[in-house]
């Protein structure tokens, strides 16, 4: 069955840096859009960033462009998602999701097929 397996959350400081991956497998991952997203508590879940199949696309909420990067390997079956001048605000728990490339967009959770267990990013200030 489709596995997507976040990693790389943890505790930072503001303005710090972390980087989650997400290793996928059971699926043909080039054939795939990946992306983020994410839920602090008390909030619904937001979208955070998205690539395209071939990864020649890239997709950014407004609250995070210019601070957060994310790629694929499409040999490693794996997307990340760099994250840098961490806020407070960036503290919640992110998932990793997986749509389909084919007549979807990217920004709702409606366009992707399958999500990972999330991982928790702590923000302190």
């Amino acid at each position: 069955q489709v596995q997507l397996v976040e990693s790389g959350g943890g505790l930072v400081q503001a303005g710090g840096s972390l980087r989650l991956s997400c290793a996928a497998s059971g699926l043909t991952f080039s054939y795939y859009n990946m992306g983020w997203f994410r839920q602090a508590p008390g909030k619904e879940r937001e979208f955070v960033a998205a690539i395209t199949w071939n990864g020649d696309s890239t997709y950014y909420g407004d609250s995070v462009k210019g601070r957060l990067t994310i790629s694929r390997d499409n040999i490693k079956n794996t997307v990340y998602l760099q994250m840098n001048s961490l806020k407070p605000d960036d503290t919640a728990v992110y998932y990793c999701v997986a749509g389909y490339r084919f007549g979807r967009s990217v920004y709702s959770t409606n366009d992707y097929d399958y999500w990972g267990q999330g991982t928790p990013v702590t923000v302190s200030s």
